[in-house]
């Protein structure tokens, strides 16, 4: 078949029948149509390749194409060449080697959990741990035959009488997504390098993004094993679409990860590889933006919570000096994200109801999950659902999520909030 129509045949000349009655009718000739676009067509947007069916030349090429390595297409399940244009972009991010993508965040984590846990393996979570992680460990690792035991993230002593010879896979989150510790990460990892060393770290890197610290290069010769992305969060930036990612260095759990991930039939649509792919490049000014907003906001809420019957007891920002782990954070990172949350005074049965009313009266925050889009966000949380194995919060705790609104106006949002709430 030719790559492009002869010069002398316009591209709508229609077959005709009377001269060639063998010639193929006018849904076959669509179909097949020999036209080919001239190749070296390059812009600034990179092209949206969508296929489940990927064709190959001969039978020979079909049965010996690889996609794991990145170096084929077999089919539109295991990526494209928007989607591996994507995973080389997250990899260069991340500091990582090998990138997998995923329909979520979540599903990143399952896939994880499921590459790497069998009947009888111990995993350690960090009681502050993404709640959905929990939930999955509790229901179907646990069925699975998997133990899961939970640490403190600031205790590295603790965490290490914790360790086995069955600890198969250890999560580290940094920070806590609602309560916003930030762990003790070179402490754990040393700890876990030294008496668990069977076990694989990871690292759950959605609040740093790849930018606040190097998760494959902590210093002192300490690394995470891989990291996990919510891609839905700050490289979509736009809170309109789900995705996730899984990075790592070595080639031989890249290996196990993409051998689970061809089983499990985990793939992305190319509509949302391509939206994350346009957020990509504005994703280091966004974060800094929205950084830079949540630091004036916490200052201005601690000014606050200082004020003798403040409703705010205590500003949560790993930034501020007097927020759990502060001194973690402030050896490892450049940066920290759009996240604050607000310890509220507990006043017995009222504290709970005056969080909500806070929330509800915030007009330019929304009332909703994640983070990282254009618009604030604000959730209220009772502590002991962040931290079951036992909260050292006592009142309610209100989750901020900072958008790109103007600051001015989200610190005025919040003053007449906190003042209806104190009515």
């Amino acid at each position: 078949m030719a790559d492009t129509l002869p010069p002398d045949q316009p591209a709508n000349a229609p077959a005709d029948p009377a001269a060639d009655p063998t010639a193929p009718g006018p849904a076959t000739r669509l179909i097949h149509h020999p036209y080919r676009a001239p190749a070296g067509f390059e812009s600034p947007a990179v092209p949206v390749a969508k296929a489940s069916t990927v064709f190959f030349d001969s039978v020979a090429a079909m049965r010996s194409t690889r996609w794991a390595d990145k170096s084929g297409y077999t089919y539109g399940l295991h990526g494209t060449p928007t989607s591996f244009t994507l995973e080389a972009r997250l990899a260069t991010l991340e500091g990582a080697s090998h990138v997998l993508l995923a329909p979520s965040g979540l599903a990143a984590i399952a896939l994880v959990d499921q590459a790497l846990l069998g009947p009888g393996d111990t995993l350690l979570l960090p009681d502050n741990v993404y709640a959905p992680s929990r939930n999955l460990a509790e229901h179907e690792l646990k069925r699975w035959g998997i133990t899961t035991l939970t640490y403190d993230p600031l205790d590295a002593e603790a965490f290490g009488r914790l360790l086995g010879p069955s600890t198969r896979l250890i999560w580290l989150e940094a920070a806590g997504s609602v309560t916003l510790e930030f762990p003790d990460l070179r402490g754990l990892l040393a700890t876990a390098r030294r008496l668990a060393p069977q076990a694989v770290i990871a690292l759950d890197n959605t609040w740093g993004a790849g930018l606040a610290f190097d998760a494959f290069d902590l210093g002192e010769g300490l690394s995470a094993d891989l990291t996990v992305h919510a891609l839905t969060k700050y490289p979509a930036g736009g809170g309109d679409l789900l995705m996730g990612s899984i990075a790592c260095r070595d080639a031989e759990l890249h290996a196990r990860l993409a051998a689970a991930h061809g089983r499990l039939g985990l793939g992305v649509g190319a509509n949302d590889v391509e939206a994350v792919l346009r957020g990509l490049p504005s994703l280091p000014l966004r974060y800094a933006a929205q950084d830079a907003t949540a630091r004036a906001l916490a200052a201005h809420c601690a000014a606050q919570a200082a004020r003798p019957g403040s409703l705010i007891r205590r500003v949560l920002h790993p930034a501020r000096p007097d927020s759990p782990g502060h001194a973690h954070w402030a050896a490892l990172c450049r940066a920290a994200a759009g996240l604050l949350t607000l310890e509220f005074a507990p006043e017995a049965a009222e504290g709970p109801r005056r969080a909500e009313r806070f929330v509800e009266a915030l007009r330019h925050f929304r009332i909703g999950y994640s983070w990282g889009g254009p618009l604030s966000l604000a959730v209220p949380y009772e502590p002991a659902q962040i931290r079951p194995a036992g909260s050292p919060y006592r009142g309610p705790l209100v989750r901020l999520c900072i958008g790109l609104e103007d600051v001015a106006d989200l610190i005025a949002d919040v003053d007449q909030a906190l003042a209806q709430a104190a009515r």
